[in-house]
């Protein structure tokens, strides 16, 4: 089998692969390179921004936490000083009680004695003089009868004045603890107000730790993304294995590819990286002109897409557009050969053309054609 017959099959294996893999070209690489950079700086900046925001509702958390701790102790000091007071009251109470006893036992007495007055008619002092045996007999039961008197004054006295101030006693108490309980309850409200504070602080953290979360996942993701685009960058960049032909100009390898030569402009590089994207892909009329990436391409669309790939050409061009692209005349790498039916261009001295594929091999094809009736035009400077 000769090299001819092997390079067809292999052009012909080849295009078939191509038919299945993703238009996808250098230029278009290093543009969404550059566009994951972007992203990922932004997502970098909203990272940086969420944890500064964090920072600020930690602060926050902390002084909640500390005022709910200080209005904490306080609503316990409170509480115990209320137990205090209630335990107090709850003395006076029974010592009350124990004093109405006694009072209760001396008005019992007193009425018994004011009974037994009634009844006996406690005799005056003309009475005890009369009935008396003698002076000592009569200044003895005078003095009982002074004794009985005063006796009887002093315990309703003392019943009376300790029940006024037991009273009192009671009654301030009651008032202090009134007080201290509306204290309590005010520290209670500020207390829980502090803690609805803290929560709803705590709850602002909580959405704000997700959010980076999440785009610190969305980071990972784009810089995974950007890893692997530069593997494809390195991996398109490097030059492929190929088949050169004695003294060919050009090397291609055996899957039809065109390679850039050495010294090439990077734009030539690029025209020439997208054009391998595509040179597989079957022709259809009108392809690439909805948007540069299709599954299937007509000439002018084949051309458009492999010059938009180096950021010479910003939307599709139909044959007639490129009649008047670019500066007239051929360029020194690339040259469009267009009129009102076709357009090709040949870049490097290879010729980039959609009726190569009829031939059974890739758009790339080392034969010349007649450019008569062309319009030729070229990229500035290149």
């Amino acid at each position: 089998m000769d090299v001819s017959r092997l390079f067809k099959r292999s052009a012909v294996l080849a295009a078939l692969g191509l038919l299945w893999l993703p238009v996808i070209s250098y230029g278009d690489l290093e543009h969404d390179l550059a566009a994951g950079k972007t992203t990922a700086a932004q997502l970098r900046a909203s990272i940086a921004a969420e944890t500064k925001r964090i920072q600020a509702t930690s602060a926050g958390v902390a002084q909640a936490q500390a005022r709910l701790a200080q209005l904490q102790g306080l609503l316990n000091t409170r509480e115990a000083q209320l137990a205090s007071i209630q335990g107090e009251i709850v003395a006076g109470r029974k010592r009350l009680e124990r004093l109405e006893n006694r009072l209760h036992d001396a008005a019992k007495a007193l009425a018994s004695n004011l009974v037994a007055s009634y009844k006996d008619q406690d005799p005056d002092v003309v009475t005890v003089v009369l009935e008396s045996h003698g002076f000592a007999d009569m200044l003895e039961r005078l003095q009982f009868m002074e004794r009985i008197q005063k006796h009887n004054n002093r315990i309703l006295g003392d019943t009376k004045t300790a029940r006024v101030r037991l009273l009192r006693e009671t009654e301030k108490l009651q008032q202090l603890l009134i007080r201290h309980q509306q204290l309590a309850n005010e520290v209670r409200q500020a207390r829980d107000s502090a803690a609805v504070i803290q929560g709803a602080l705590l709850a602002r953290q909580a959405a704000q730790l997700q959010k980076r979360a999440t785009t610190a996942a969305k980071l990972d993701h784009v810089q995974g993304r950007i890893a692997s685009l530069k593997k494809e960058i390195a991996r398109l960049s490097r030059p492929p294995a190929v088949s050169v032909k004695p003294n060919a100009a050009i090397p291609i390898d055996p899957g039809g590819m065109a390679q850039a030569p050495a010294g090439a402009p990077s734009a030539v590089k690029q025209v020439i990286a997208a054009g391998n994207a595509i040179a597989g892909l079957p022709y259809l009329y009108g392809g690439g002109h909805g948007s540069f990436r299709a599954n299937a391409y007509d000439c002018s669309g084949s051309v458009s897409y492999a010059l938009a790939a180096a950021g010479l050409l910003s939307s599709p061009l139909d044959s007639t557009g490129f009649m008047s692209w670019g500066q007239p005349g051929p360029g020194k790498w690339i040259t469009v050969y267009a009129n009102a039916g076709h357009a090709f261009m040949v870049v490097a001295g290879w010729r980039f053309d959609t009726s190569a594929l009829s031939g059974g091999g890739t758009r790339w094809t080392r034969a010349m054609r007649d450019t008569g009736g062309f319009a030729a035009r070229h990229p500035a400077g290149l």
